[in-house]
């Protein structure tokens, strides 16, 4: 674990859900065992953040969004404000996922000003770096999280940040990086956080599962998990929070 004292575990379930399973996904999720510890939170679609946002809260867990745009209202069609998250419920939105990166284009200048909207409006970002296959082959995994981690420079350090780290090339592929590079990847994270005058949790994410969860949140600099496929379903989620919480004990 590195400086946070609560792990949280994070289910981003991206372009997945409907109501019905939705609510019964909260229905099904157990007592979490350790509050003081495990901070739980889910990140659903957009369309599912006022419907899931009280029954949640009821079982502990805190809701988050999984993007935003950066103005608070106005003629952006298709888009969703920073306002209409918090009037949701939010308190987490993700930023920087490389699903909106590579997909959708977006790069450091648009996303510092989604980080500074989040802030504006009270929202926590859970801001996502990570590199892809060939640059970890090529040896630059560092300079890629340095210039992605560098957005942050100048913000005010005393507003609430998480930063998951994701390899791109273990996202949904089944691939998980050794406890050996997480271990040493979170390090570099957290020492260039330090350099830019933060101390923030940082989350691996990165086809984390039941099986993987203990020995993964185990690793030194690890505050907790950004759990993809593995958070759809209420029991394999809860057996990563069960993990977390043995880890934690």
């Amino acid at each position: 674990m590195g400086d946070s004292t609560q792990f949280v575990i994070a289910g981003n379930w991206k372009m997945n859900g409907m109501l019905e399973e939705s609510l019964s996904f909260v229905d099904n999720l157990t007592e979490n065992p350790a509050p003081n510890a495990v901070e739980m939170a889910i990140m659903p679609p957009y369309t599912l953040l006022h419907s899931l946002s009280k029954p949640l809260a009821e079982k502990g867990v805190v809701l988050g969004a999984q993007s935003m745009y950066f103005e608070k209202s106005g003629a952006f069609t298709g888009s969703i404000s920073p306002l209409m998250l918090r009037d949701a419920g939010c308190h987490y939105v993700i930023l920087g996922h490389s699903e909106r990166r590579d997909i959708m284009h977006e790069g450091n200048a648009l996303l510092r000003k989604k980080l500074d909207a989040a802030w504006e409006n009270g929202l926590e970002p859970m801001f996502c770096i990570g590199e892809h296959l060939e640059e970890r082959e090529a040896g630059t995994t560092n300079e890629v999280l340095k210039n992605q981690l560098s957005v942050l420079a100048g913000t005010d350090v005393s507003l609430p940040l998480t930063v998951a780290y994701e390899p791109v090339w273990a996202i949904g592929t089944g691939k998980t990086a050794s406890p050996e590079q997480v271990s040493e990847t979170h390090a570099f994270v957290h020492q260039e956080l330090a350099r830019l005058g933060r101390k923030c949790r940082v989350l691996y994410g990165g086809s984390v599962n039941a099986g993987n969860a203990e020995s993964l949140m185990a690793c030194e600099g690890v505050d907790g998990a950004l759990v993809g496929g593995a958070s759809l379903k209420a029991d394999s989620f809860m057996e990563i929070v069960a993990a977390a919480a043995r880890v934690a004990a």
